[in-house]
């Protein structure tokens, strides 16, 4: 208690000599902190190898939610819980035409030789059809995240989270304070120092002439940032058929799940960006990297000239010196499920199409971006808090337009060549859909269909007056 007795100064020098104490610590703490980050991750990440942290790392996650799984299937065989399956959903569809549909339907009626009939048992096909839309439609759930058979320890992958016992309520409690006290500071650091570099190192870059140095700097700095914003992410990749890269003068196109769907192909190699301007955070990364690289980056009314920006595209594409462009021809993020229809415009320009198919792990963490649900910041942060995401890359053989092929069938060739590859389903619809309404051409579409089966198609009664 002699501290009570000393006079008011001496109380506080001793308090301003705790305060400094506390600051060096704190100081010393940080700096060990961001020695360790440069030292075992940023460096390696910089040239390219791994020092087997991430791969340690990932052995002991996928122990840890294989015990979780069995556990969780041990209760519910216990307590008789029949599990649903994602991937079946709550709908049995028939993959039958309408023609077949309405023949089983019409079984018992022969169809008459002339023409075509109407029965009213049609009408059960259509009811049937528009229940099963409306519980479950195959459009509109390709724009939410897809459940996971086996829960992942993350609650935001599974609807049905509950309690099962106290060791994988305290995996879980655990795994909590890992992912949110260790793994997001970590993280978060890591994506920090990427994006700050990459807007450092392309400005720098930028003031170089335009010798073979800046070129080859510039593919350096983008990839060696990437690969740091890769590490932010805790990003397991792996890429197949390497030999099909897409190459300088081409054009590469994907599917879209998310954003950083640019970070995983970029880890691999530098690609031509293409979008729109904008302002804050991403305009200053925008024009950052575009001082260093020729990126095509449109103002929001150039975007609506179509033949402006064909024009620059094509332009790009007859200069073999350049990088390849980069698109996502759906134009939306897509939940990792499947493909959906790949707009013309990427298949006007000519030039080599070089097809890449993403897919990502959901069993490690969720990469979709619900773009009408999480802001950017919300989705990063999502992410920075998964287990880690996991993605598989497969570069496709190299494709061009074949003869008396237009640009609609040209990009669905590529689209099911990708769906194919990247064990995706293949859809005919519109991403578009996921803020727009069903256009009139595909009701029309059904509805001729039908009437064709009613009343016989022209060249039915044509023939049948002949």
């Amino acid at each position: 208690m002699l501290w009570f007795c000393l006079p008011g100064h001496c109380l506080q020098k001793l308090h301003f000599l705790s305060l400094r104490n506390l600051w060096n610590k704190s100081n010393a703490r940080l700096k060990v902190w961001v020695y360790l980050i440069v030292a075992l991750l940023m460096v390696p990440a910089m040239f390219g190898f791994s020092l087997g942290i991430s791969e340690t790392y990932m052995k002991i996650l996928v122990k840890t939610l294989e015990w979780a799984t069995l556990r969780i299937q041990t209760v519910n065989k216990e307590q008789h819980i029949i599990e649903s399956s994602s991937s079946n959903g709550l709908i049995q569809r028939d993959d039958g035409s309408m023609e077949e549909a309405l023949g089983e339907l019409r079984r018992s009626r022969p169809k008459p030789p002339v023409g075509g009939d109407f029965t009213l048992s049609d009408c059960f096909y259509f009811y049937r059809r528009g229940i099963e839309d409306i519980v479950e439609d195959e459009v509109t759930q390709r724009f939410s995240s897809e459940e996971l058979v086996s829960w992942n320890l993350l609650t935001r992958t599974n609807n049905d989270f509950q309690y099962i016992s106290l060791k994988l309520t305290m995996v879980w409690g655990m795994g909590v304070f890992i992912r949110y006290c260790i793994l997001a500071p970590l993280r978060i650091t890591l994506a920090s120092i990427g994006l700050t570099w990459l807007v450092i190192g392309t400005t720098a870059v930028g003031f170089l002439p335009n010798w073979r140095l800046k070129s080859w700097l510039s593919d350096w700095v983008h990839v060696m940032c990437y690969r740091i914003c890769a590490r932010g992410l805790s990003c397991t990749i792996h890429y197949y058929n390497k030999e099909n890269r897409p190459r300088k003068g081409g054009i590469c196109v994907a599917n879209h799940t998310s954003p950083i769907d640019i970070v995983i192909l970029c880890n691999d190699g530098c690609y031509a960006m293409v979008g729109q301007s904008h302002g804050g955070l991403m305009g200053v990364l925008q024009r950052a990297m575009a001082r260093s690289c020729p990126h095509i980056w449109f103002e929001r009314a150039d975007m609506k000239d179509r033949h402006l920006v064909a024009k620059r595209l094509t332009d790009h594409v007859n200069d073999n010196t350049k990088l390849p462009i980069l698109i996502f021809p759906e134009g939306t993020c897509i939940n990792n499920t499947s493909v959906m229809m790949f707009k013309k415009g990427s298949f006007e320009i000519g030039g080599t199409i070089y097809p890449v198919a993403i897919k990502y792990d959901p069993q490690f963490g969720d990469a979709f971006w619900n773009s009408a649900k999480y802001n950017m910041v919300s989705y990063l942060l999502r992410m920075m808090t998964s287990w880690a995401i996991v993605c598989n890359v497969w570069y496709l053989p190299a494709m061009t337009q074949q003869e008396g092929e237009d640009a609609v069938q040209f990009a669905n060739r590529v689209k099911s060549a990708i769906a194919h590859r990247g064990g995706l389903v293949d859809l005919s619809w519109d991403g578009g859909l996921k803020r727009a309404k069903v256009k009139d051409m595909f009701k029309e579409e059904q509805q001729k269909m039908y009437s064709s089966m009613v009343v016989g198609s022209e060249e039915d009664n044509s023939s049948h007056s002949d």
